[in-house]
């Protein structure tokens, strides 16, 4: 019997890369998966048919993460479909990059409203329906760690993101949810192709940096979220896992 057999898990921001590889991955360990997508539908569609294809269960559920309204939605799609929820990944997320002097209020409340305020209404909505054993899989970044230059906003947003895996883990601890944050170092998705930095001196000065040598793939981390969405990892709460290939 596969380690997901019988859960239930929505994964926000799951038409690409990252979000994408957790929720095919859930699927193959059992889990009936609610892909959620913002603005692509195809993207999301495309990732439903490679499960059912494969003989899993998913659906595609549009939300924008930062509205309320849509936040419900996303959660109330999975417990019309399959019933019940068991495991939250808090994925979506946008990222800019630029100077102090280039920050705007545009700037700024375009990543926090996704990347920090989505996170807390997804959860505050799911909440309500995960049963003791639920698991919660925030998606963070290394980021927070290497906080590099240029990137003041979006870096503020995941240490944000770390430090709400920290308050959330005590609340939602005394009901039995875990809480976590998996933290990818750079990963191969099509956003960080599209914003340049596959193949740029960033990418090469990083995975000198990386004691495994190269730059992630979505597999990689998909893997591990399958971990903590299990019960193999029950005993794990709170924590922030960097999953960098043991870039510091």
């Amino acid at each position: 019997m596969s380690k997901l057999t019988g859960k239930v898990a929505v994964v926000t921001g799951a038409s690409k890369g990252i979000g994408a590889a957790i929720a095919k991955s859930l699927a193959a360990a059992g889990a009936s998966v609610v892909v959620n997508y913002a603005s692509s539908k195809s993207g999301a569609d495309t990732v439903v048919d490679a499960i059912t294809k494969s003989g899993g269960h998913a659906i595609a559920v549009h939300g924008d993460v930062s509205k309320p309204a849509d936040a419900q939605a996303i959660i109330d799609a999975a417990i019309k479909t399959f019933g019940k929820l068991d495991i939250l990944v808090n994925n979506s997320g946008v990222y800019e990059f630029g100077p102090l002097e280039a920050i705007t209020p545009e700037h700024f409340h375009r990543q926090f409203d996704i990347n920090v305020l989505g996170l807390l209404l997804v959860t505050q909505a799911a909440v309500k329906h995960l049963p003791k054993g639920g698991s919660v899989i925030n998606i963070g970044s290394l980021v927070s760690r290497i906080t590099p230059a240029a990137s003041s906003v979006y870096t503020g947003t995941k240490g944000a993101v770390d430090a709400i895996t920290g308050v959330l883990s005590l609340e939602l601890g005394a009901k039995g949810i875990r809480v976590n944050s998996l933290n990818p170092g750079m990963v191969e998705t099509e956003g960080a192709i599209s914003a340049g930095f596959i193949g740029s001196d960033f990418e090469r000065e990083h995975t000198r940096q990386v004691p495994l040598g190269r730059i992630g793939q979505p597999q990689d981390i998909a893997d591990a979220a399958v971990f903590l969405a299990s019960d193999d990892s029950g005993w794990i709460n709170g924590q922030l896992i960097n999953a960098a290939g043991g870039a510091r």
